[in-house]
């Protein structure tokens, strides 16, 4: 009844308004030909795509117009995520966001500098007032970069409702070529239930394409009982791009009545981490491919899912043939199709569900406390979107919490005993997952007495792991002494191999600096232009702490030429 209460909640709450998008309002927000490397929908890393990743010609500093008159509503500054981003509310009410820029332009950047040399902070989030930076339409509010978690060059652009939940910007007349066909790599059958089975087995089963002389597809014919759903994995490709991006519309069908339809229009940012029950989650993580389940399972309360009959299941009974079809669509209208010719056939199971046993049992819907060894865990209730065994183990200072083959949907809280520890180390400790090469990688910790209180959305190995180095600073471009009088910025190189960067602070002449921080290059950046240091002999601090506390100091002293 409450997943079917959040179903409504969403389906109702995203169909208003719909039919008024605005088309040919907003103009392109760069002056040249939009070519994507990422589109709307597409499915990241527990998110789905919130905009159009629009390529820069694998430069920054290209300038970002305002696609439509407006105002400054908010600017966001962060080292990770969206980096450099601004946000401006039109007077239709839909919002645009520039993300990952390089710098902002004009007053915007003077206000924001401004403000950060006042709160003496690089990270920063402002709301200016309606009346402090207007924009006209064309005029420029920004230079493309690469800041943030991005992976290149590039502008993240987003159109929002008055809600503030990104919508597909192809909906507002932006164009992207697009003369080509939506790709199908791989389809998968999904029994559900005791009974049901596919080709003998009840398991999840890859089915063979075989490619049609008109280019569409048909899998291998095959035999079935039972209630059973499907899955595709697919992408899409623009003109003028190689980039593998996500489809818009894919639709099902069973013997040609419609079964399920997904639809890459609008979603809410509330919604955007189910994308882990939509999606195979045990596949991705095994396989690194993502797979698209056309169905909907139990606490699925997804608004992209915006046609269904029996959840998009099929129930096959025995000596009954029929035909089960998907249709991939862009929203250019090229369009997939792939039939799966099914035998209905109740046969003796060959293979059976692969269930791995323990003597830890989940249910969803209830909180759960485990203690195993030194450590504690807390599962609230509905982190996991299905009853399910988990392989929980410690052993020692290490606790062996499932793998990363099951998602979770909200934190769950590890906590480890500290008190055999002594009162020096105490402070020096922290909980990490062992990633691959078995190295404890920093999660958020905090420390209360003996005990030690992790969050995690991920399974896998943790460990109470010691971080007793101060971090390392190089500078790049200048040392002890040194006239720098032809350099526009100072550079240097700050490292943590434990628990990681926490935070810094520069002076020069006992005045505060602002410098940027690049996590991906490990590179602090100050730029001259600041005017902050008026003097001929300078004196440079810094100062920067890891996660546990550990801190090292570099001073240097440096010369330059005033004007």
């Amino acid at each position: 009844m409450k997943n079917i209460f959040l179903v409504l909640l969403f389906s109702c709450g995203m169909s208003f308004g719909q039919n008024n998008i605005p088309i040919d309002y907003f103009s392109n927000p760069l002056d040249i030909d939009l070519v994507l490397s990422g589109n709307f929908g597409e499915m990241r890393a527990n998110h789905f795509h919130s905009g159009l990743d629009l390529k820069t010609q694998q430069r920054e500093g290209l300038p970002v117009y305002a696609p439509a008159d407006g105002y400054v509503s908010r600017i966001n500054v962060q080292h990770f995520g969206y980096g450099k981003a601004l946000y401006l509310l039109h007077p239709n009410g839909y919002t645009t966001v520039y993300a990952h820029l390089r710098s902002f332009a004009g007053d915007i950047e003077k206000y924001v500098k401004d403000t950060q040399y006042k709160k003496e902070t690089f990270e920063i989030e402002l709301f200016p007032e309606k009346s402090l930076i207007p924009v006209k339409k064309g005029d420029i509010i920004a230079y493309t970069g690469n800041t943030g978690g991005s992976g290149g060059p590039h502008l993240h652009f987003e159109i929002r409702d008055s809600s503030q939940r990104p919508m597909n910007p192809l909906l507002f007349g932006i164009e992207i070529p697009d003369s080509k066909e939506p790709i199908v790599s791989a389809i998968f059958a999904y029994p559900i239930g005791e009974e049901a089975h596919v080709n003998q087995s009840q398991n999840r089963t890859k089915l063979r394409l075989i490619k049609q002389k008109d280019g569409n597809y048909k899998t291998e014919n095959i035999n079935a009982f039972g209630k059973i759903g499907f899955g595709i994995t697919t992408y899409d490709q623009q003109d003028g791009a190689s980039n593998k991006n996500g489809s818009y519309k894919i639709e099902t069908r069973f013997n040609g009545s419609e079964k399920f339809e997904v639809l890459f229009n609008k979603f809410s940012f509330s919604e955007t981490r189910y994308l882990n029950r939509y999606t195979d989650y045990n596949y991705y993580e095994t396989n690194r491919s993502m797979v698209q389940k056309l169905f909907r399972e139990e606490n699925n309360p997804l608004s992209i899912i915006t046609k269904e009959d029996d959840n998009g299941f099929i129930t096959l009974t025995d000596s009954l043939q029929s035909i089960y079809t998907i249709e991939v669509n862009d929203f250019k209208g090229n369009r997939m199709y792939v039939s799966v010719p099914i035998e209905g056939k109740n046969m003796e199971i060959l293979e059976p569900k692969n269930i791995e046993k323990t003597a830890d049992y989940i249910y969803a819907d209830h909180a759960t406390s485990i203690t195993k060894g030194k450590f504690s865990i807390y599962i609230p209730a509905n982190s996991l979107y299905e009853n399910t065994y988990l392989d929980i183990q410690a052993t020692g200072d290490v606790l062996k919490f499932h793998e990363d083959v099951i998602p979770i949907h909200s934190n769950i809280i590890i906590t480890a005993d500290i008190s055999a520890y002594t009162e020096a180390d105490k402070d020096k400790l922290y909980i990490g997952r062992l990633n691959y090469k078995g190295l404890p990688e920093y999660t958020s910790t905090t420390r209360n007495g003996d005990k030690l209180t992790g969050k995690t959305r991920t399974f896998g190995s943790y460990t109470v792991a010691t971080d007793t180095d101060a971090p390392i600073i190089k500078p790049i471009n200048f040392s002890e002494g040194k006239w720098i009088s032809n350099q526009n910025f100072l550079y240097l190189k700050i490292t943590d191999d434990l628990s990681g960067i926490s935070s810094y602070r520069a002076t020069i002449n006992e005045k505060f600096i602002l410098m940027e921080y690049d996590y991906k290059k490990d590179v602090l950046v100050y730029n001259f232009n600041d005017n902050v240091n008026l003097e001929s002999e300078n004196n440079f601090k810094l100062i920067v702490t890891d996660n546990v506390g550990n801190s090292a100091t570099f001073e240097a002293k440096f010369f330059r030429k005033q004007p």
